[in-house]
């Protein structure tokens, strides 16, 4: 007899020795400590209990980035705690430190971490949205070219092109570095222990092992759906040719900031979409993110799958029909 087939809404992320879960009750760390043993942090959260504007397509694509952000980054922390902890535990903590700790107490940790998210967002704006329309606009400045480079076509096109070279690259990039190498280990048995649990299998590491690292929901297939449909977005917004071209430049930066929660919210539908359908246009239509996952994903360990799997089980919940898709 077939097992059941069950597309779920768990999904999580990779961080230091360890993974993060996060179902619609509860969001669960997994890390494994210098010492070999698994450390496993349960909190409750708010999935289920968000405002109804807070579920109404395109709007609940924007509040998930956040939400996703912002735990993210809460799990990341956590994990570095217990990394941090084999080489500092000696170490005396600095006067500025003393003073922190004095002087904003528990808040501290909440400080450290939305200032971390604004630079993240400021960062992944700067180099993925903002360069590459300023390098096109250089483009378009450039004699002889302008019966070209003066379509509306042009400009979506051209910097879209440089948006997924830019990501592609950095990805590239980043995934040769040890530290990362690992975390992307991990990222892989993150997928490998849902793609078990949704084909039914019970979370061993046996099962999860067989499983494949490459999923269709993944972050990285999100982002690269935010890149395509930006140049689809970005296609219908004004050139400002009537300016200078630095005004125009400027402007059109502006502009593109402006439609980012657009862009996200949209990006998390069709991903939503594509998710539940097993539609061979929107298959192929998957598979690029699948390719990209190549790269952001590494075949992990029975220890990392270990992991993995601590993290998941506490965010099941009993009645399986609340953590669909």
């Amino acid at each position: 007899m077939a097992k059941e087939q069950h597309i779920t809404s768990i999904g999580g992320q990779a961080v230091m020795e360890g993974v993060m879960m996060r179902g619609p009750y509860k969001t669960a760390v997994a890390v494994r400590k210098p010492d070999g043993e698994i450390e496993v942090k349960i909190d409750e959260n708010g999935t289920k209990t968000r405002p109804a504007i807070c579920r109404v397509p395109i709007i609940r694509g924007c509040v998930s980035f956040v939400d996703s952000l912002v735990i993210g980054m809460k799990a990341l922390m956590f994990s570095a705690s217990f990394v941090d902890i084999e080489d500092d535990e000696d170490e005396e903590p600095s006067k500025i430190d003393k003073w922190l700790e004095e002087k904003l107490g528990d808040k501290i940790k909440d400080i450290v971490i939305y200032f971390a998210i604004f630079l993240s967002i400021v960062f992944s704006v700067g180099i993925f949205i903002l360069l590459p329309s300023f390098l096109t606009g250089l483009v378009e400045m450039i004699p002889g070219i302008q019966s070209i480079t003066s379509a509306n076509l042009f400009t979506s096109v051209f910097e879209g092109v440089l948006r997924l070279a830019i990501f592609i690259g950095y990805m590239a990039i980043v995934s040769q570095m040890k530290d990362i190498k690992r975390v992307f280990e991990y990222h892989g048995a993150e997928h490998k222990t849902i793609a078990c649990y949704e084909a039914g299998d019970e979370l061993t590491v046996e099962n999860v092992r067989k499983h494949s690292r490459f999923h269709p929901r993944c972050g990285t297939s999100f982002l690269l759906f935010v890149m395509i449909i930006s140049i689809i977005i970005f296609f219908f917004l004004p050139r400002f040719d009537e300016f200078n071209k630095a005004v125009a430049i400027l402007l059109r930066m502006g502009t593109r900031i402006l439609c980012l929660p657009v862009v996200a919210g949209l990006s998390f539908e069709v991903i939503k979409w594509a998710g539940r359908s097993k539609n061979k246009v929107v298959c192929g239509l998957s598979k690029p993110g699948l390719w990209m996952q190549k790269l952001s994903t590494r075949e992990p360990d029975d220890s990392m799958i270990e992991v993995a799997i601590a993290s998941m089980k506490p965010c099941i919940p009993k009645n399986k029909e609340e953590d669909k898709w």
